[in-house]
């Protein structure tokens, strides 16, 4: 099963570690410092040509990736209970 995290990004509900909203997530120091470390070494991705209100930290091939999302977390986490 995928998990559509907006404008037609899909990721495997396998492969998602965690949903983060933008707001509360990015108040820590560390987490602006991992979302920099990504962004250098191209692990970041992006869903939205908007300002995002959300990130999925997901498994790809072994690496752990992020992707941001149009979409609240409230959203994203009823996506991911949908069967």
């Amino acid at each position: 099963m995928y998990l559509h995290i907006g404008n037609n990004r899909n990721i495997r509900k396998s492969r998602v570690i965690g949903i983060f909203d933008m707001d509360n997530a990015t108040v820590s120091q560390i987490t602006r410092k991992y979302l920099n470390f990504v962004q250098k070494d191209l692990l970041l991705e992006t869903a939205t040509y908007e300002i995002p209100k959300s990130f999925v930290l997901y498994e790809e091939h072994g690496e752990s990736k992020v992707c941001f999302s149009p979409l609240s977390v409230a959203a994203l986490k009823g996506r991911m209970e949908e069967n």
